[in-house]
């Protein structure tokens, strides 16, 4: 699963590829809980075991994507 996020006074989004053992709806709750103020950052670990923080207040919108739905193109 990747997780698409975009912040304030970025204009790329950033993604993190999760590990497959995530669960949706979790992150979903650590997502509205960083997004409603109760949490001051966002931390996520990614595939490779490396954590990332995000503070929450410059998070302006977040994409949860499924494996399968990736691109194909060249490059």
């Amino acid at each position: 699963m990747e997780v698409r996020i975009g912040i304030a006074d970025n204009s790329q989004t950033i993604a993190v590829t999760l590990g497959d053992d995530i669960d949706r709806d979790e992150l979903k709750t650590t997502l509205d809980d960083a997004l409603k103020g109760d949490s001051p950052v966002l931390w996520l670990t990614d595939k490779n075991g490396g954590d990332i923080v995000f503070v929450s207040s410059k998070i302006t919108h977040v994409e949860i994507v499924s494996d399968g739905s990736h691109a194909i193109g060249f490059g």
